[in-house]
């Protein structure tokens, strides 16, 4: 039997467009960044670590420069960001301190940024910051499932409104090492082949999935997502779903596999795959 199978995805990646910018590197421009992060905009904020100069930065403020917005900027130079900020000022290098503390210092002071790149051309600078996109390493998958299953059981135990239905609590789930290796089996590859679909390439479902590696289940749920890079956010994500929080609250299902990979750096999406596989073992 085959569970019903919702499907979520979501991306982390904010971009903050302050004005219109992007540029070729100009050295006095990136110290009156630096200045201006390490002296907290003039003591009016906490003072922020420097920021590491990336050529990739500087081409994305050159595109962003010759009209491309913000996003597109960034993704066009090949920095893979988290966040990204930017800034445009207009004036001289002589002037760039004064210019920048009014314009826009707490975002050039914010302390989630690390990387920076400029461009210059006449009197406009263009300013992009970014954090990068970091993704957990595969050494992490096993502190990543320990937290996931805790957070499912947490919410199992306590009961859950899923969109217009209530649920009471339900018996904890635990691990299956089989049902995680269909969980990372489908999860690579989707990464692999850049698609997000609970029926895979080969048209097979989670059920068949599961009965292909000889587990012998009653019922089936999966739940898939795109995007998050933690397992707080991952169970959130499904919890603020109905059709995702229904699953992960059946109270038939007993066990539980999840995993994660990362999607191929030049196809549309490179960020996590999540897979959850959710079974009730056949008895006997």
């Amino acid at each position: 039997m085959n569970h019903a199978l919702p499907r979520l995805s979501w991306r982390l990646a904010i971009a903050l467009g302050l004005g219109w910018a992007a540029a070729p590197v100009h050295a006095d421009a990136l110290t009156a960044v630096q200045v201006l992060r390490e002296g907290g905009c003039g003591g009016t904020v906490p003072a922020a670590a420097p920021l590491h100069h990336d050529a990739l930065l500087d081409r994305a403020a050159a595109h962003w420069a010759a009209g491309l917005s913000l996003a597109a900027a960034a993704e066009r130079s090949g920095y893979q960001a988290q966040s990204t900020a930017a800034l445009h000022v207009t004036g001289p290098e002589s002037s760039l301190v004064p210019m920048l503390k009014q314009s826009g210092c707490r975002t050039l002071a914010a302390p989630g940024l690390r990387d920076i790149g400029v461009y210059r051309r006449g009197a406009d600078t263009w300013i992009v910051l970014a954090s990068p996109d970091v993704l957990p390493a595969r050494a992490q998958a096993p502190l990543l499932a320990s937290r996931t299953l805790e957070l499912v059981n947490e919410v199992r135990a306590r009961g859950a409104h899923c969109g217009n239905r209530s649920f009471g609590p339900a018996p904890p789930v635990r691990l299956s090492g089989t049902l995680a290796g269909v969980a990372l089996g489908h999860a690579a590859d989707m990464a692999q082949h850049n698609y997000f679909e609970h029926q895979d390439l080969a048209g097979r479902t989670p059920a068949d999935r599961v009965r292909a590696v000889g587990y012998k289940e009653k019922l089936v749920g999966e739940n898939i997502a795109y995007g998050p890079k933690s397992a707080d956010e991952v169970v959130q994500g499904w919890l603020d779903s109905p059709g995702h929080c229904e699953n992960i609250m059946d109270p038939r299902f007993a066990e539980m596999g999840i995993a994660y990979a990362p999607g191929q750096r030049s196809a549309a999406r490179h960020g996590l795959y999540w897979v959850q596989v959710l079974a009730a073992p056949a008895q006997g």
